[in-house]
C-alpha cells in the first residue's frame, strides 16, 4: 500500500483544495452572462454592462491562475512521489536473494522500475485528484442548472443514461485492452534486454533470423494491444458526440418553445448551452480519466508485487570479525539452486554431503566438469546462496554468524 510522506501529504491537499475551489468557478462565468443579458444588455445598459465585463475577465484570470496552480501541483505530486518510490524499488531490489533474478527476466524489473513507476504518475496527475474535480463541478453545474430552469435540464439529461452505458463499456474494454498493453510491454523489455546482452550467443550459432522472428511476433502482439485501445476509443467519443448533438438539439427546441411562452428569461436560454458544454465535457473525459487511473492502478499493483517479494538473505550474523583467519571447512554440505522447493530430489542437488577442509595460506585449485559445483562452492561460501543442511565455516566461526556485509567485504572473487 502506497502511502504519502508527509511533504506529499501537504501537496495533496494542495491540490484537493484547489479541486473543490475551482468547481463553484466553473458555474460564475455562465451565472454573470445569464445576469448580464437580462439585466444589462436587454435593458440597454452599457455603463453596467462594461463594469461587469471587467468583473468576468477577473474571474477569468483568477481561474486560469487556480487551473495553473492545480496542473502544477498535482504533476509536482506525481514526479515527487514516483522519485521517491523509484529508490525504494531500487534499494528493494538490491536485496533480494539471487534465486530471484535466477527466475526473473532482467528486463520485466526493468519494466517494474521505470515504466511501471512512471505510469502510478497518472494516478496523481490526470487520474484521482483530476477526477475528484470533475465530479465537483458535475454536481455544481447540475446545481446551477436546476435553478436556472429544471424544464431545460430534464431536457438536457434525456441521453445521460445512454452517455453513462456507454462510458461504462468503454471503461471495462480499455481496462483489459491497457492490462494487455503492460503485459506486452513487459515481455518485449525482457526479450530484448536478453537477447541484447547475450548477443554473442545468438551471433555463435547464427540464430539472428529465428530471433528477429521471435521479435517481430512479440512486437505484433504488442501493436495489437495498443491498436484494441485506439479501436475502443475511436468508437466512444464519436459516441458521445453524437449524444450530446442529440441533447443540444433537444435543448434548442425545446428551450426555443419555453422562451416563446416566456417560460425562460432570453439570458437563460442563452447560457443554457454554456452550462450544457460544462456538463458533458467532464462527462466525456471522466471515462478516459478513469482508465488512466485504472491503468496506474494496474502498474501500482505490480510494482508493489515486487515490493512484497522480501526473500531477502537473512542478515543474522552479530558476531563482529576484525579479520577473517584460519581454515575454511565445509561439513556435509548439501545445496541446490531450487530454493523454494521443501523437499528437494536427488536430480536437483549440486552439492551433496561435500565436506573439506582448506588451510590457512593453502592455495586450492577445484577441476570439474561444467555444472558440477565449482562456483556454486563461491556462491555457497559468499553466501550468495543458504545452503539447505550442513555447515561452513571459516576458522571456527560459522559464516551464518557473520553479518553479511562483513563477511563479503573481506572475500574476493576474481
Amino acid at each position: 500500500m502506497l502511502k504519502l510522506a508527509r511533504p506529499f501529504r501537504f501537496l495533496f491537499a494542495s491540490c484537493a483544495f484547489l479541486a473543490v475551489i475551482l468547481a463553484p468557478i466553473a458555474i460564475v462565468r455562465p451565472f454573470l452572462i445569464n445576469k448580464i443579458v437580462d439585466e444589462y444588455i436587454l435593458l440597454k445598459n452599457y455603463q453596467g454592462l462594461l463594469f461587469w465585463i471587467g468583473i468576468i475577465f477577473a474571474v477569468l484570470v483568477f481561474e486560469v491562475i487556480l487551473k495553473y496552480l492545480f496542473i502544477y501541483s498535482s504533476r509536482l505530486l506525481g514526479q515527487s512521489v514516483i522519485k521517491d518510490l523509484r529508490v525504494r524499488v531500487y534499494k528493494h531490489i538490491l536485496k533480494l536473494r539471487l534465486t530471484y533474478f535466477d527466475k526473473t527476466p532482467i528486463g520485466t524489473n526493468t519494466t517494474r522500475t521505470v515504466n511501471d513507476i512512471e505510469t502510478i504518475n497518472t494516478i496523481f496527475a490526470d487520474g484521482m485528484i483530476s477526477i475528484i474535480a470533475d465530479v465537483l463541478t458535475l454536481i455544481a453545474v447540475l446545481v446551477a442548472m436546476f435553478v436556472t430552469s429544471w424544464k431545460l435540464t430534464l431536457v438536457s439529461l434525456v441521453t445521460l443514461p445512454l452517455l453513462i452505458l456507454a462510458t461504462y463499456i468503454f471503461k471495462e474494454k480499455v481496462k483489459k485492452a491497457f492490462q494487455t498493453v503492460r503485459t506486452k510491454i513487459s515481455e518485449m523489455n525482457a526479450f530484448l534486454q536478453e537477447r541484447i546482452s547475450g548477443m554473442h550467443i545468438v551471433q555463435i550459432f547464427s540464430a539472428e533470423q529465428q530471433e528477429a522472428d521471435k521479435f517481430q511476433t512479440i512486437n505484433k502482439a504488442y501493436l495489437q494491444a495498443n491498436l484494441n485501445t485506439i479501436f475502443y476509443y475511436s468508437i466512444f467519443f464519436p459516441v458521445v458526440e453524437m449524444l450530446s448533438a442529440v441533447s443540444l438539439g433537444l435543448l434548442v427546441w425545446y428551450g426555443g418553445g419555453l422562451l416563446f411562452s416566456e417560460t425562460i428569461t432570453k439570458g437563460a436560454f442563452i447560457v443554457f448551452p454554456l452550462y450544457f458544454g460544462l456538463l458533458f465535457r467532464p462527462v466525456r473525459m471522466l471515462a478516459d480519466k478513469f482508465n488512466t487511473l485504472q491503468m496506474g492502478l494496474v502498474a501500482a499493483e505490480r510494482v508493489f508485487g515486487l515490493l512484497d517479494n522480501t526473500n531477502y538473505i537473512e542478515n543474522s550474523g552479530k558476531k563482529e570479525v576484525v579479520s577473517l583467519k584460519g581454515d575454511v571447512k565445509f561439513d556435509e554440505v548439501t545445496f541446490s539452486y531450487a530454493q523454494d522447493k521443501k523437499e528437494l530430489e536427488e536430480e536437483d542437488l549440486i552439492l551433496r554431503k561435500v565436506s573439506f577442509s582448506i588451510a590457512e595460506g593453502e592455495t586450492l585449485a577445484i577441476v570439474g566438469s561444467t555444472g558440477s559445483g565449482k562456483s556454486t562452492i563461491i556462491n555457497v561460501l559468499s553466501r550468495f546462496y543458504e545452503i539447505h543442511s550442513g555447515k561452513v565455516s571459516i576458522g571456527k566461526t560459522n559464516i551464518k554468524d557473520i553479518p553479511l556485509d562483513t563477511l563479503r567485504s573481506r572475500i574476493a572473487v576474481v
